[in-house]
């Protein structure tokens, strides 16, 4: 179970990098703008360090598969239903890097009518279910740490570059927490 488990979210991230690469040239065509282009290299190297660790924790130390596996597995498909839900609501502005068309409305659409950073909230979940899914703790521990670390650059960068070169983000963020849903007073 766990090579099939491993190579769906290597799989899954090589999908992601593909899409985002698809995006950031149709958005470079609109005349996007690229922010914190210094730490990207960083997240990657984070984001391959998480799988590598991930991997090795499991096999060096014959992790296996939590007795609660089934609960930890039900929620890791909750955030993959969140992750497909934001990436479509962002459509063609959705990218790995900090790529902004100058001038664009923000969308306020899907997951982010609740939350300024639904994807982050969600990888940060992912960080921390993945591994915990195979009882690697330490892999869990450590790059949850290091996850808001790297966050805690990139998004004051994100929010700064949005409030700058959008028509709306300063509007949106007065409504809107980073990881705490706000629920919208209409919503009954």
């Amino acid at each position: 179970m766990f090579t099939v488990f491993y190579l769906f979210i290597v799989m899954q991230r090589l999908g992601e990098l593909r899409i985002a690469r698809k995006n950031e040239k149709w958005m470079k065509d609109q005349g996007a703008l690229e922010f914190g282009s210094s730490h990207y290299t960083y997240m990657l190297l984070l984001h391959t360090s998480f799988l590598m660790s991930f991997l090795l924790e499991v096999l060096i130390f014959n992790k296996e598969i939590s007795p609660v596996w089934s609960s930890i597995l039900l929620l890791f498909i909750a955030t993959q239903l969140l992750r497909i839900w934001a990436i479509r609501s962002l459509g063609k502005y959705w990218n790995t890097k900090i790529l902004i068309v100058p001038d664009a409305v923000v969308i306020q659409k899907g997951p982010y009518r609740f939350l300024r950073h639904p994807n982050y909230f969600i990888v940060g979940l992912e960080i921390i279910l993945i591994p915990i899914l195979f009882q690697a703790y330490v892999t869990a521990l450590i790059f949850t740490v290091l996850n808001m670390w790297m966050l805690s650059i990139r998004i004051p960068i994100e929010e700064a570059a949005l409030s700058e070169t959008t028509k709306n983000y300063s509007d949106y963020i007065q409504e809107k927490s980073r990881f705490r849903p706000k629920l919208n007073k209409n919503i009954e």
